[in-house]
C-alpha cells in the first residue's frame, strides 16, 4: 500500500505533526508500506494564496501513485489533500490534533469561548472563524475515516456533526531518549540551583503563562530559591516579558525560547516540577515526556490531560489559572509537603504504554 502523508511541519520543525509523521515515515515502511511525505514547507516561502496553489498542485501531482492521502490538519493540509483525493479517486484520511478556526480566533478575532462551547457553535462568531470552521467541517466530512489523539478529541469533533463511528482514537506515541546523566549532573551541565519548575509550550494566550508569572511572587515567599523556567515562543513573548518586569522577576522567571528537544528533556529531568497552566489541550507530549523522565506534573483539569494523568495518582491536576490551587501545589511539591516518589513511578509506567509499535499498529489496522 502507498501512502501519501501530507503534513504542515516536518523535522527539523519542532511540533507534534512533524514528530508523528516523522514516526511513520520511518516506520510503516518496515511493514510493508511505500510512504512519501509532502511537507507545507516546501511551498512556505511563497506569498499566500500562491503557495496553497501549489501545494494543492503537488499533492495532486504526487497523490497520482497513491493508495490512500493522509492529511494532518484539516485545513492547510486537509483541504487541499481532499480536493486532490476526489479528483483521483483516492483514499482520503485525515488526522486532527485541534481546533484551527477555535484557535484563530482565541488569537486574532476575540472569541472568549472554551473549545468545548465553540465546537457547537457557529453563527455567533466573526466570518473568518466560521469559515475555518467550515473549512474543517466539509474536510472531516469528506473523508473516509478521522483520527483524532485523545478521546476528548474525538468528542469535539463530533460536536462539530461527524458521525462518530467514523472517529477512531489512536493515542500518539512517546519517543524514548536515553539519558544517561543524573537528574544532579545535568543541573550542573545546565548550571541550575534551587528548586526549578519548568512550564513548556507555544506561547499563545490559551497556555496561561501570565497567571503563573502573576502567582510567582506568592511562591517565592515560601520557597525563596525557586526559579521557573518558560519554553517556547509565539505571540504571546512581549507581553510576557513585559509582565516579568512589572513584578519585578527578572531574576526568577527565565525565558528560555524554543529549544531542540533534546535540550527540553534535559531540562525537564533536570526539574522538580514540571507545570502545564492550560485552558486546552489534545494530547501533550510534553506532559508525556515530564512522566517519563521522573519529573512530577502539575496541570489542569481539561481537554485529554486527565487521559494522561489521574489527580495524586500520576500527578496533580487543577482547575485553568486557579491561583490558590497552583500556588498550593507548586509550594507543596517543592517543600516536600506533597509526596512524590510513588507517583514518579505510576507516571513513568503509564507513559511506557505508549509506544510507538502499538501507534502503528493501530493506524495499520485503518489503513487496511
Amino acid at each position: 500500500m502507498r501512502i501519501l502523508i501530507a503534513t504542515g511541519i516536518y523535522p527539523p520543525d519542532i511540533g507534534g505533526p512533524a514528530t508523528y509523521s516523522k514516526i511513520l515515515y520511518e516506520e510503516l515502511p518496515k511493514k510493508g508500506f511505500d510512504v512519501q511525505v509532502l511537507s507545507f514547507g516546501a511551498v512556505r516561502h511563497l506569498p499566500k494564496v500562491i503557495r496553497h496553489i501549489v501545494y494543492s498542485w503537488k499533492v495532486y501531482k504526487q497523490g497520482g501513485d497513491a493508495d490512500v492521502i493522509f492529511a494532518q490538519d484539516p485545513v492547510s493540509v486537509g483541504l487541499p489533500a481532499m480536493l486532490a483525493a476526489r479528483l483521483l479517486g483516492k483514499r482520503f484520511m485525515v488526522k486532527i490534533v485541534g481546533d484551527y478556526a477555535w484557535e484563530q480566533g482565541t488569537q486574532r478575532f476575540g472569541v472568549k469561548d472554551s473549545l468545548d462551547d465553540f465546537s457547537r457553535g457557529y453563527n455567533a462568531y466573526p466570518f473568518f472563524v466560521r469559515v475555518l470552521k467550515r473549512i474543517e467541517y466539509l474536510v472531516a466530512r469528506r473523508t473516509e475515516r478521522v483520527i483524532v489523539p485523545s478521546e476528548y478529541l474525538a468528542g469535539i469533533v463530533s460536536n462539530w456533526g461527524i458521525d462518530r463511528k467514523k472517529i477512531t482514537v489512536v493515542y500518539n506515541a512517546y519517543e524514548h531518549q536515553e539519558m544517561k546523566e543524573s537528574c544532579e549532573e545535568l543541573r550542573k551541565e545546565l548550571r541550575l540551583e534551587g528548586k526549578v519548575i519548568l512550564t513548556a509550550s507555544r506561547l499563545v494566550p490559551w497556555k496561561g503563562f501570565g497567571t503563573l508569572i502573576e502567582l510567582f511572587p506568592s511562591v517565592l515567599k515560601e520557597v525563596p530559591d525557586a526559579t521557573l523556567y518558560i519554553v517556547g515562543s509565539g505571540p504571546e513573548e512581549d507581553s510576557l516579558k513585559k509582565l516579568i518586569r512589572e513584578h519585578n522577576l527578572e531574576a526568577k522567571v527565565i525565558l528560555l525560547g524554543q529549544l531542540p528537544r533534546a535540550i527540553l528533556l534535559r531540562y525537564l529531568k533536570a526539574a522538580d516540577l514540571f507545570v502545564l497552566n492550560t485552558f486546552y489541550e489534545g494530547f501533550s507530549h510534553h506532559i508525556l515526556e515530564a512522566m517519563n523522565v521522573g519529573t512530577p506534573v502539575l496541570t489542569t483539569r481539561v481537554g485529554g490531560n486527565p487521559e494522561l494523568v489521574t489527580d495524586e495518582k500520576e500527578g496533580f491536576l487543577v482547575a485553568y489559572n486557579d491561583r490558590g490551587a497552583l500556588t498550593e501545589s507548586i509550594v507543596g511539591v517543592l517543600s516536600g509537603k506533597l509526596a512524590t516518589e510513588s507517583l514518579i513511578a505510576r507516571a513513568h509506567e503509564k507513559a511506557s504504554q505508549f509506544t510507538t509499535e502499538r501507534m502503528i499498529k493501530e493506524t495499520i489496522k485503518i489503513f487496511s
